[in-house]
């Protein structure tokens, strides 16, 4: 047990838990985390993911948020131009203050996690844990060993809520390095329908770690559209994951973006539980200089007639490296099943690096899978189309790379997030005013 493991558990007694619902869960999961610390290379999940930054540095977990960014600091990063329901944090604390519930119906529970532990967190601990599993990542249960602030969300059986929900997690610096350990739990029941948005941004070049968990269960004929905006600072360490039980023909959409952060993984996990349960998940990255980006998925299809698809795209500069491992399982018993998936990677600079393993586990005979991956440069004979009508070598290229990501990013149904979106993946790009003319004039 090295220095960083001890100090996470001499944070633990620091805040002396009492033994309430979740005191079990706390401490078996801090048992493990003891007992098997941080992931190492022979992991075969992490082996291409070097987490040394983590084990090297303790980083405090803040009991409130010290600095405040301002209205002025926050209202620079909101989807202004949509109208939302909104909670904010600040360093991994709930900022009320910030948050904006207004016009929430009274029928839908939408809180802070904390807030709703304290009141009826028998109920919760009903739920917490459940979907989401200690043992399969130690990030996750160093995160269950920690829950406090996060998102309580419950739809009831046929409710629509129109109002996207965005949640802010914003991080800043504190004059020492810190760390959060967001938790949502998001409960649709039966045909409830909803647009969740985790969003996390980092406010300056601050020196933080990120350890989020997301719990999702989705009822019959529910559907969620879940989008996840990774905007960490480059300085910044992000670790989180989506995990999510599916009932008869509920359908989770699922839009993942990472853009920031030094060290970041993103895992999504679905439970196709029943039949017609569907997900549809996109995904784009698009590390530059020494960044690290790693998404892991798997579908397990445990019953017949669920479908997935999968398209995740990734666009590396500089001497940036990243990871990408899909995979799907059917089960047994799921018969007649549909699950697709693709990789495709760009690769602008000779020192970036890929590492891509698509997978299908298939214990079942009638069924329609696929699976592919690409890694490669631009097109030349594209970029000699486009020199030949007086376009020069770097808008050329500028051109190409945009259409690339314009695969995801078109994807996205509000426009909000969509134009975001393309703001930040062309700014990154030469003749970046003249290529978004050029993307505003395609929508």
């Amino acid at each position: 047990m090295n220095d960083t493991v001890q100090h996470y558990l001499d944070e633990f007694e620091r805040r002396r838990f009492d033994q309430g619902p979740l005191y079990e869960e706390r401490r078996l999961a801090l048992a493990l985390f003891k007992q098997n610390g941080f992931p190492g290379p022979r992991e075969e999940n992490w082996k291409y993911t070097d987490v040394r930054p983590l084990r090297q540095k303790p980083f405090t977990i803040l009991n409130e948020a010290p600095t405040d960014p301002g209205r002025a600091g926050i209202d620079a990063v909101r989807f202004r131009e949509m109208d939302c329901i909104e909670l904010v944090f600040i360093n991994g604390v709930y900022a009320a203050q910030y948050s904006r519930l207004e016009g929430l119906p009274g029928v839908v529970r939408l809180e802070n996690l904390a807030a709703a532990l304290a009141r009826e967190g028998d109920l919760l601990a009903g739920h917490l844990t459940r979907y989401a599993d200690d043992k399969a990542s130690m990030f996750t249960a160093l995160n269950t060993a920690f829950i406090r602030h996060g998102v309580y969300l419950n739809i009831p059986q046929d409710t629509v809520l129109e109002r996207p929900i965005n949640i802010l997690y914003l991080s800043r610096a504190n004059g020492q390095p810190h760390a959060a350990h967001p938790r949502n739990l998001v409960i649709l029941d039966e045909r409830a329908e909803a647009t969740l948005i985790e969003s996390y941004i980092g406010l300056d070049e601050a020196d933080y770690f990120t350890n989020a968990v997301s719990e999702v269960a989705l009822g019959a004929g529910a559907v969620l559209k879940h989008y996840k905006i990774q905007q960490e600072s480059l300085n910044a360490c992000h670790i989180g994951s989506l995990n999510v039980r599916q009932d008869r023909d509920s359908k989770l959409e699922s839009h993942s973006i990472a853009l920031g952060g030094s060290l970041a993984r993103n895992d999504i996990h679905s439970r196709l539980a029943a039949r017609g349960a569907a997900i549809d998940m996109n995904g784009l990255y698009m590390p530059n200089g020494r960044q690290h980006v790693d998404n892991h998925t798997r579908v397990d299809h445990l019953e017949p007639r669920t479908f997935s698809m999968e398209n995740y795209r990734g666009v590396l500069n500089g001497r940036s490296h990243a990871v990408f491992n899909g995979k799907v399982v059917v089960h047994p018993e799921a018969q007649k099943i549909e699950a697709h998936q693709n990789n495709a990677n760009l690769l602008l600079s000779d020192h970036a690096g890929i590492d891509t393993k698509p997978e299908l586990e298939i214990h079942a005979d009638d069924v329609k899978c696929s699976h592919g991956a690409t890694v490669g440069q631009l097109d030349k004979d594209m970029l000699f189309y486009l020199r030949a009508r007086a376009i020069d070598e770097d808008r050329a290229r500028s051109l190409l790379t945009y259409a690339f990501a314009d695969e995801v990013i078109s994807s996205i149904e509000l426009s909000p997030i969509r134009s975001r979106l393309e703001y930040l993946v062309i700014g990154q790009l030469p003749d970046a005013e003249l290529i978004r003319e050029f993307a505003h004039e395609q929508h």
